[in-house]
């Protein structure tokens, strides 16, 4: 009995310890009622939170909408901001430890803080002032908050540091870099040229459907003694290929309103909390609403009271890899067109937690950072005689590109929209716009490179000067277009820039699927509604899978889980949907195809070569190309046999890892995967992460792309439409909304994920900007100057 009383004693005590944990972390919450005194604020505002958590914010002047912003957003996202200032800072190891040295050590030397730093002395007084006030918001709450701090700075025993204006434009150049990818497939190539000729390179990544094909020239030979597997390792990865965005505006010639109607969901990466965040300012000459991102102080896609506008990534070539030859006599110096001259250097000190400091010395170039040094391996090289320097725009000091979003914000009319956008540095995007006075228009703002020659395609020997940069497109050369003929505009990262097109945007346009997709449901829509628009971005029919149909009605079953596998994939014409399990055959057998394909010519580099990669399957099986065949086995291949063997491994795989084929569903395989930035794949990713099964493909209008070359899990969807929005320019207000997951970036509140459902099901919310709508909702927070 005393045992009893004694184990109920201590169970009841650990219970109480348990409910005294769980209520403090709670504190960790935001206050969203009653009243704050905060320094830096100018006048009296009021945060209208509605019952989706999306903040109202009504100031009396855009400087304290601004303040308010940064509030909101500390309040909401505090260890996401603080997550995303280290990358761009270089500073994760602090708190991370040596696990994350590599990508410090990389962003260190290729200088974006440094950047962002420099940065800020260019910015016009309004600009500056926008920054300073949500500066000052964020650190106010750092000031006022009472508790504990969000459950990841509790785990990592720290506390953030006061905010800085730079910590705001490393972020935005940070998104830059997710979109600015090229010199990604610049260092693949130059990997690849060891093992392949560069005709087969040029067959990997064919031209645009039309384009002529271009093939890479061969500095193979230069490549000689770079560390370029370790410098692939140890860089952050941008956004893949085809991750993409679709847009599309129409004017009100045929929508049942009358006015225009503009849809706009941009693919990036799944990640919980989601990278977007919902906010409405409201303050004389502000009045905008949208999708923000935490740790910016503009609403980046959105409307104000004039204007709608969406984005989707050109895939422009703006980032080059020189190659630079050190003097043999002085390894302080390196060679250009008029002889040898000496590096620019500087040291970085990277903190990491529990172990020594990391010195790190950062040459630079004429062409920028000598990005081969971030390679930890980098000393171990013997008789160093060429480094690798990275050529970026983002990188100069005149970037105004938060600039230019503050003033989108503002802006009444196409010419305020043209004008603000000359400030946009990269990356270089199709913005699409619509008016409530009935105009269209399209334009891709951005700083890309006039090259004196080459195309980017591989890294270039520095010293000739023949492939240097010899400025930028001219911002009225830039593709646009204003309220044409036809009364639509349509992008889905397709190529935008006719063939007399007079200057170089990319060779990496996405394949036209998405956008041809788009049009053909457009043509059949109208008269154009906004329920037929949001209908249109939840389109899961793949014409890339329906492009290789064909070919799997030769394959043949020799067992029951193949006979069974083809029996699934008799009526199986493209549509994705999660329900059936044809999707999920067919995403197997692609999968393996490619490995069939070209595993065995790449070998090593396969792992990093393998992915998406349609234009050239579809080559390789229609000419009966020597892809086909397997270099590995004495007797030649066809492409037939090549099909058959990738069908009964993708069979195999299938078996081994969902079981019988009854149990086989695409939306068990194929789940959007929200992960946290840090605690995915620990056990503590159950109470941090987010999945849910979903629909479509790489492909398909409801972009759902997944990692084919994942060993563990190459169907997980981890990059797709994390934000969609439908402006109806008649009524603002009835406009639709959605991200991934919720508001709070706090896993303790029911905002964490409350919006994964709705974004599944294609469902939307609104975003009126009336006061009167967001009164009675789920919170009234009244801040005062102190």
């Amino acid at each position: 009995m005393r045992a009893r009383r004694l184990i109920g004693f201590v169970l009841a005590g650990l219970s109480l310890l348990l409910l005294g944990s769980f209520d403090y972390l709670r504190s960790s919450l935001p206050k969203l009622h009653g009243e704050l005194e905060l320094a830096g604020l100018g006048a009296e505002l009021n945060i209208l939170r509605d019952a989706n958590a999306v903040p109202h914010i009504h100031a009396v002047s855009p400087e304290d909408a601004y303040f308010a912003l940064g509030f909101v957003h500390a309040q909401d996202r505090l260890w996401q901001m603080e997550f995303q200032r280290r990358v761009g800072a270089g500073r994760l190891s602090e708190v991370l430890g040596e696990a994350t040295l590599g990508t410090d050590r990389f962003l260190r030397t290729l200088g974006v803080y440094r950047a962002a730093e420099a940065s800020i002395p260019n910015l016009e007084p309004e600009t500056l002032s926008a920054l300073n006030a949500y500066v000052a918001g964020i650190n106010g709450y750092l000031e006022t908050r009472r508790g504990a701090l969000p459950p990841e700075f509790l785990f990592f025993r720290f506390a953030p540091e006061p905010w800085q204006v730079a910590d705001v434009l490393v972020w935005a150049k940070m998104m830059a870099w997710d979109l600015s990818g090229n010199w990604d497939d610049e260092l693949l190539r130059a990997r690849l040229s060891h093992v392949l000729e560069p005709g087969q390179i040029a067959e990997l990544w064919p031209p645009y459907p039309g384009d002529a094909p271009v093939t890479p020239p061969d500095f193979s030979v230069l490549y000689e003694d770079l560390p370029l597997d370790a410098l692939w390792a140890e860089s952050p990865k941008p956004e893949p290929p085809s991750s993409g965005s679709n847009i599309w505006v129409v004017n009100g010639s045929s929508t049942e309103t009358g006015s225009p109607l503009l849809a706009n969901d941009p693919h990036l990466r799944m990640q919980a909390p989601s990278l977007w965040y919902f906010a409405h300012l409201n303050a004389p000459g502000l009045k905008v609403a949208g999708a923000t991102l935490p740790g910016l102080p503009v609403v980046l896609l959105g409307h104000n009271e004039d204007v709608a506008w969406g984005f989707t990534n050109t895939g422009p070539d703006v980032q080059d890899l020189f190659i630079e030859e050190l003097n043999p006599d002085n390894e302080n110096e390196y060679r250009t067109p008029n002889g040898f001259a000496p590096f620019e250097t500087r040291e970085e000190i990277i903190r990491v937690k529990g172990q020594e400091d990391v010195v790190l010395t950062v040459r630079e170039t004429r062409h920028g950072p000598v990005i081969s040094d971030a390679s930890a391996d980098v000393e171990e090289v013997a008789g160093e005689k060429r480094v690798l320097a990275f050529a970026w725009p983002m990188l100069d000091e005149q970037d105004a590109t938060v600039q230019a979003i503050l003033g989108l914000n503002r802006a009444a009319n196409w010419q305020d929209f043209r004008n603000t956008l000359q400030d946009f540095w990269g990356a270089q995007q199709n913005i699409f716009y619509a008016d409530t006075a009935g105009n269209i228009g399209y334009t891709a703002p951005g700083r890309i490179p006039i090259r004196r020659s080459g195309n980017g395609s591989v890294p270039v020997p520095g010293w000739t000067g023949e492939y240097d940069w010899a400025g930028y497109i001219p911002f009225e050369d830039l593709p646009q277009s204003y309220n044409p003929a036809s009364g639509e505009l349509v992008n889905a990262n397709n190529k935008v820039a006719p063939d007399d097109y007079p200057y170089f945007l990319t060779a990496d346009w996405a394949e036209p699927y998405r956008a041809e997709r788009i049009a053909d449901l457009l043509s059949a829509a109208k008269p154009y509604s906004l329920e037929r628009f949001a209908s249109l971005q939840q389109d899961d029919f793949s014409l890339m899978a329906e492009a290789f149909t064909p070919y799997l009605a030769n394959l043949r079953g020799a067992t029951q889980a193949e006979t069974a596998a083809l029996e699934v994939l008799t009526d199986f014409g493209g549509e994705m949907a999660r329900e059936g399990a044809a999707p999920l055959v067919f995403a197997a057998w692609y999968r393996e195809l490619g490995r069939a394909l070209y595993a065995d010519e790449t070998g090593e580099l396969f792992g990093d070569t393998h992915g998406f990669r349609p234009l050239f399957t579809l080559n390789a099986l229609a000419t009966e190309s020597d892809w086909c065949n397997d270099v590995t086995t004495p007797d030649p291949e066809t492409c037939a046999e090549v099909a058959q063997v990738a069908f009964e491994a993708a069979v195999r795989y299938l078996s081994e890892t969902f079981g019988a084929p009854e149990n086989w569903a695409w939306g068990e395989a194929h789940y959007a995967h929200h992960a946290h930035r840090v605690f995915t794949g620990t056990p503590l990713a159950r109470f941090f992460d987010l999945t849910i099964p979903a629909a479509g493909d790489a492909f398909t209008v409801n972009a759902a792309r997944f990692p084919v070359a994942s060993a563990e899990e190459p169907f997980r969807l981890t990059h797709g439409p994390g934000f969609r929005a439908v402006y109806d320019l008649a009524n603002l207000d009835n406009s639709r909304f959605i991200h991934t997951t919720g508001q709070s970036g706090n896993p303790l509140s029911k905002h964490y994920g409350s919006f994964l459902k709705f974004w599944r099901d294609g469902e939307y919310i609104r975003i009126p900007v009336s006061r009167e709508a967001a009164q009675g909702a789920i919170g009234a927070l009244r801040l005062l100057p102190e």
